[in-house]
């Protein structure tokens, strides 16, 4: 039984069945309605979750092999461990408000967001009274499903990100997990230091306007089309220097990531890192918008796990 059988004019391979569902790949598409061929090849996984399809993708253990940063965590983990920086989350997270502070170049004014530059002294000076805690824990290396090469899932829930999750043995980071995995013990703004670089991470890429309507539901040939007009990812692991101080890649730009919040009496579904486009993309700020059901064309996920 094909999704697409009614009103097709495309070849759909089929990769693989597993227990969990059906994953297609769009070999060569043209639509009835489309003037022109997709730029992507795709793959659909459980009907609904898009993926770019991959020309090569590196098996775990190689990757946790040459990466070293496994420890005793499941494969294609990372053991993180150390003091995070903890005063203060959600809405009101001195921390992040405090990092604004050391900012010295405001790409179009402080109301854009997006910091050019952070002044790293002013910054070491300062985060110096700032309270820690330990942290231990494991992260998948990359984003879902979490190996190098492979192009992150998108359209996926919070709910259905936790579900994937737990099915693997594994859980959404809460977001004081991700952040610490993202900054380090020295709080660094983005993953690779104190300067914006659209070269080290996916980032800084033009806006396209979106038409979300067409987005839903997610296993139709409209919402393939208007993904693959909106799609600007890369695959993981893709940028080396897109590498955190603690050994995790992409936590910023590519698509966004659900992690648990922390604060008590909120909605639990927030999203850390931000995507390709312009927007804030550092490790502090989240978006706390959106509930446990919204899904969207650049939204994706990571798992972790506890300590061994």
């Amino acid at each position: 039984m094909d999704i697409f059988e009614r009103r097709r004019t495309a070849l759909l391979v089929v990769l693989g069945v597993a227990a969990w569902g059906v994953v297609f790949t769009v070999a060569r598409a043209r639509w009835a309605n489309a003037s022109e061929e997709l730029q992507h090849r795709w793959q659909i996984a459980e009907g609904k979750f898009w993926e770019a399809a991959s020309e090569s993708v590196e098996d775990a253990t190689v990757t946790d092999f040459s990466e070293g940063t496994r420890g005793h965590c499941p494969e294609g983990m990372v053991e993180v461990q150390g003091r995070a920086l903890t005063e203060g989350w959600g809405y009101a997270d001195e921390v992040e408000a405090l990092q604004g502070s050391t900012c010295e170049d405001w790409i179009g004014g402080k109301s854009g967001e997006r910091c050019a530059r952070f002044n790293k002294e002013r910054w070491l000076a300062l985060s110096k009274g700032i309270r820690s805690a330990p942290m231990h824990f494991c992260v998948d290396r990359f984003e879902y499903p979490n190996r190098r090469g492979a192009y992150p899932w998108i359209m996926a829930t919070w709910n259905e990100a936790r579900g994937i999750c737990a099915r693997e043995g594994k859980r959404l980071c809460t977001e004081a997990e991700w952040t610490f995995a993202c900054e380090g013990e020295e709080g660094v703004p983005y993953p690779y230091g104190y300067a914006r670089d659209a070269e080290a991470c996916v980032i800084d890429r033009a806006h396209r306007d979106v038409d979300e309507a067409a987005l839903f539901p997610r296993d139709t040939e409209h919402s393939l089309m208007e993904i693959d007009h909106l799609w600007q990812g890369e695959p993981s692991g893709s940028r080396p220097r897109c590498r955190s101080p603690l050994g995790v890649y992409d936590m910023t730009g590519n698509v966004d990531e659900w992690t648990t919040s922390v604060v008590a009496g909120e909605r639990p579904s927030i999203l850390k890192g931000g995507y390709w486009g312009p927007v804030r993309t550092r490790c502090r700020p989240s978006t706390r918008a959106h509930g446990e059901t919204f899904a969207y064309y650049q939204i994706g996920f990571r798992c972790c796990s506890d300590s061994p």
